[in-house]
């Protein structure tokens, strides 16, 4: 098996152990229960509230509440946490949510800290109600089993994302301690001094290496920033362009002669023109960092031999 293998079957395992766990512990039952047990009636301006008369007549014929169906703002201001289940029905991910509406990220993690404004629980409602409408009128004998399928579907697709970019996160660790222990192990480290902390190392000639963010790994020469390595782990493209412009504005933050690195968990072609266009020396693939020795090799050469010029050139076998 080559690396570029073993990386895709170790994110593939990694990603799909996590999902199968998150689906198991069903957060979408608990806000379930929460919407059968809201006690105040709740009452529908089905125009107000966007919901298709068609979808309504339907879900009464059907003997199903219609609070388990449709969104209603009092609900979602008490029970936050409701918005999975709507959100569910509806076939709508995270990222969709807060284009139109705005975020619900932490109404369903964390709804016992949050405080629902009306007019944003309006505005949410709103958007489940015209999405499920449309998926209720558009199916032919439509049911609530139907509606948990998609929820289940919205449960994998969502924790998929957020995977990716967990998967990332461990893997820009992963690199930082590997760098670490690579300078250690070529007497590339100083004493530590009396200054010294858990995020900075003294290295050769006057270099300092210390994690951070923006950038995420600065080397300074007597204070000054001369290398830095920019790190984008995420694995997910659907936030390729918002990695983009954090890159960007570290990138044009660091000094006119710095050296500029970047490592990146997946680059779209649009992102691929617009780091060509950036002050930049040379991008490297988290992933082939992680499994590729020639790759590793060339990226410690570049940042230690090439730019900082603290070390010799190694070759893969004196690694």
């Amino acid at each position: 098996m080559s690396a570029a293998e073993r990386q895709r079957t170790t994110d593939a395992i990694a990603r799909a152990t996590t999902i199968a766990r998150r689906i198991a512990q069903r957060a979408d039952r608990q806000a379930l229960r929460d919407i059968e047990g809201f006690q105040p009636r709740l009452e529908y301006d089905k125009r107000d509230l966007c919901i298709a008369e068609e979808a309504w007549c339907h879900v009464v014929a059907a003997k199903i509440k219609p609070h388990l169906v449709f969104a209603h703002p009092a609900l979602l201001k008490e029970v936050p946490n409701a918005s999975l289940h709507y959100r569910g029905i509806a076939l709508l991910s995270l990222k969709r949510v807060q284009e139109i509406a705005g975020t619900v990220t932490n109404w369903e993690r964390s709804p016992e800290a949050v405080r629902v404004s009306e007019q944003k629980a309006l505005r949410v409602s709103r958007l489940y109600n015209a999405v499920i409408s449309s998926i209720i009128v558009g199916s032919t004998g439509w049911s609530m089993e139907n509606g948990y399928r998609n929820i289940l579907a919205t449960l994998g697709i969502t924790e998929d994302g957020a995977i990716r970019n967990i998967i990332g996160q461990e893997a820009e660790q992963a690199i930082k301690e590997r760098l670490l222990q690579w300078a250690g192990d070529r007497d590339l480290m100083m004493p530590p001094s009396d200054e010294s902390d858990e995020r900075s190392w003294r290295l050769k000639d006057g270099v300092t290496m210390e994690f951070g963010s923006e950038p995420d790994i600065a080397f300074k020469r007597s204070g000054e920033l001369v290398v830095l390595i920019e790190i984008k782990g995420g694995k997910d493209p659907a936030g390729a362009l918002e990695r983009l412009g954090a890159i960007k504005k570290t990138f044009d933050e660091a000094p006119v002669g710095c050296k500029n690195f970047l490592v990146v968990g997946v680059v779209t072609p649009t992102m691929q023109t617009r780091l060509g266009e950036m002050r930049m020396e040379r991008a490297f693939d988290i992933g082939e960092l992680q499994y590729d020795e020639h790759e590793w090799l060339a990226f410690v050469n570049e940042i230690f031999h090439h730019a900082l010029r603290i070390a010799p050139e190694h070759r893969r076998d004196d690694a």
